[in-house]
């Protein structure tokens, strides 16, 4: 299970529950360049998402095969900038941007949830500037050290580290996107290579207001923060439990946050098997829990990131609430001991 204890101004993080695997230069806007599949970057600043996005059929599993939408992609930028978060943005259809998508338009008392041009212009409006940008790969983009995959043995795994497997990760995790994605916007770019330029989204840095409420819908896979006067200020999508080992029931509340947070393995304390030996996985951003944790008041839960931001909200969890590391990072900077977190 996880507990925190605090040490040396510290704090130390055990589980049992929750991590189960499962500056650079910038132009304003990136110049019409090459297409990639089909991909018309350039267009991407006017695309609106295609009527009836939601009606299309799932992406393949395999997700190289899917095209991204123009529209899709400036449409989860937009509302990654807003902290109404499709979880990572892929110009793809899916439930993590259709539900983002409903919560704006419930905060601005529209009906429904249908992306259409005029949210689209309200979120420019409130959000102005391009959703892409041009950066310069730096030396410190591209340097490794590098780790290998994350192992089915949680041993190997510790050995190996978590950070990093590639530049091209780092970058698609700084910039909220998938690899693909990333790739697909920079076809012919060479991630090892400093010096190259690369098209990147375009994203917001400003904090969140201080946080007072958080609200954790089971059902909807959501988490929804609020502030002081309750106002909604962020929406996230989350991996909230399962069957077997379901999330929280009624009010709890934060205790601390935890950045880059250890991960330990402790068969005396667990419900699940991962071996009979005590394993502690390093801080990291594949980390099983990710690049932080907001403990909360019932023992061995927490909020915090996930070292496969794709599939958040689309796989159980072990009881805990995993955000993508960007989400849960903006969450816990909000976030003080004693706010009130409700699971419904």
């Amino acid at each position: 299970m996880f507990r925190f204890v605090c040490a040396a101004s510290a704090l130390a993080l055990a589980l049992a529950a929750c991590g189960a695997p499962d500056p650079a230069p910038v132009e304003p806007a990136p110049a019409p360049g090459p297409t990639a599949q089909g991909l018309d970057v350039a267009g991407v600043e006017r695309a609106v998402p295609p009527a009836g996005v939601w009606n299309a059929p799932p992406p393949s599993a395999d997700a190289s095969s899917a095209h991204p939408d123009p529209g899709l992609i400036r449409l989860q930028i937009l509302l990654d900038r807003s902290a109404f978060s499709p979880g990572v943005v892929d110009g793809l259809p899916g439930d993590n941007t259709r539900r983002a998508v409903a919560a704006w338009r419930a905060a601005h008392a529209l009906d429904g949830d249908a992306p259409d041009a005029a949210m689209i212009e309200a979120l420019t409006r409130a959000h102005g500037g391009p959703v892409l940008r041009r950066i310069v790969l730096t030396e410190a983009d591209v340097a490794g050290p590098f780790d290998p995959p994350a192992s089915e043995n949680l041993s190997e795994t510790a050995r190996n580290g978590v950070g990093f497997t590639s530049a091209r990760e780092r970058l698609a995790e700084r910039f909220h996107v998938t690899e693909d994605l990333l790739q697909a916007l920079n076809p012919v770019v060479d991630f090892r290579r400093a010096g190259v330029e690369l098209v990147v989204p375009a994203l917001s840095d400003a904090p969140l207001p201080e946080v007072a409420r958080i609200v954790v819908d089971k059902s909807e896979t959501s988490l929804r923060a609020f502030d002081v006067d309750g106002q909604l200020v962020a929406f996230y999508p989350a991996t909230i439990g399962s069957t077997e080992r379901p999330a929280p029931s009624g009010t709890l509340r934060v205790l601390g946050v935890a950045p880059r947070p250890d991960y330990t393995y402790d068969p005396r304390k667990l419900s699940y098997d991962r071996g009979d030996r005590k394993v502690v996985v390093p801080a990291g951003p594949n980390n099983p829990v990710g690049t932080v944790w907001i403990d909360l008041s019932a023992e061995s839960y927490g909020i915090h990131g996930t070292p496969d931001p794709s599939k958040v909200a689309k796989t159980a969890s072990n009881g805990c609430v995993r955000l993508t590391n960007w989400d849960a990072e903006q969450l816990a900077a909000a976030v003080r001991p004693g706010v009130t977190v409700e699971f419904r």
